[in-house]
């Protein structure tokens, strides 16, 4: 009796041991579980607010008039630099291509020139030259620089290739004798024209070898100008 009880205690004692090392396995397992990590909502740059940097206004041209102490009265662009007129363009037209505008930098304008005492407003306008830019023209032609002019009061375009000169404040090119040429015109017949095909026209108020147009008056009807023979 004593031998089976005492072996059915063993057989308790190994059970229970048994049972108290499944049950420690058990908890170090659920103590070892890893719990999920805490999520956060990602971290974003600040999107980068383009920089808009404001272009400059375009600024417009001046024109002046300076007093040559060769040629007398004549136009001025920017810092004084003299401007010219090439003699082969036409009308609200420019001639001149890249490569001669390379070398006679045009008279650029987005609007409105800004014009000193004497210049005539109503003799400026303006012209569409092959980049679509605009050119300023005085009198119907364009207007432009030299290269080689560097300073205020420099001529040096002046006649360069017979075809360049300095302009006059009634919009005629100085230095340069003028050309009178007929025309036929589709409702008046033949005509005189000057320079460039330019219409000229007659006073009858003048008298003869005498001019009656007074300044108003020649400053909307510029005169045909000569200092030798006209061609």
């Amino acid at each position: 009796m004593e031998k089976r009880s005492a072996s059915k205690i063993g057989i308790w004692g190994r059970l229970m041991g048994v049972l108290v090392i499944a049950g420690l396995v058990l908890s170090a397992c659920q103590t070892a579980t890893p719990q999920p990590a805490a999520t956060t909502a990602p971290t974003r740059s600040p999107t980068a607010v383009p920089t808009v940097v404001p272009t400059a206004a375009a600024v417009e041209p001046t024109i002046s008039i300076v007093n040559d102490p060769t040629l007398g009265p004549i136009l001025v662009g920017d810092n004084g630099m003299t401007l010219y007129m090439f003699t082969v363009d036409t009308p609200d037209m420019s001639n001149c291509n890249a490569d001669c505008l390379a070398k006679w930098p045009p008279l650029l304008t987005s609007g409105t020139p800004t014009l000193g005492e004497g210049v005539d407003p109503a003799l400026v306008g303006t012209a569409t030259l092959a980049d679509g830019s605009m050119i300023v023209t005085y009198n119907h032609m364009p207007l432009y620089y030299w290269v080689n002019d560097t300073k205020a009061g420099d001529t040096t375009g002046q006649g360069v290739g017979n075809v360049w000169y300095v302009v006059s404040p009634a919009g005629m090119v100085i230095g340069r004798e003028p050309t009178i040429s007929v025309v036929n015109d589709p409702v008046l017949g033949p005509i005189l024209v000057g320079d460039n095909g330019m219409t000229l026209y007659m006073f009858t108020k003048d008298e003869m070898d005498k001019s009656n147009c007074d300044a108003d008056c020649l400053a909307k009807w510029p005169p045909l100008l000569t200092s030798g023979t006209p061609t």
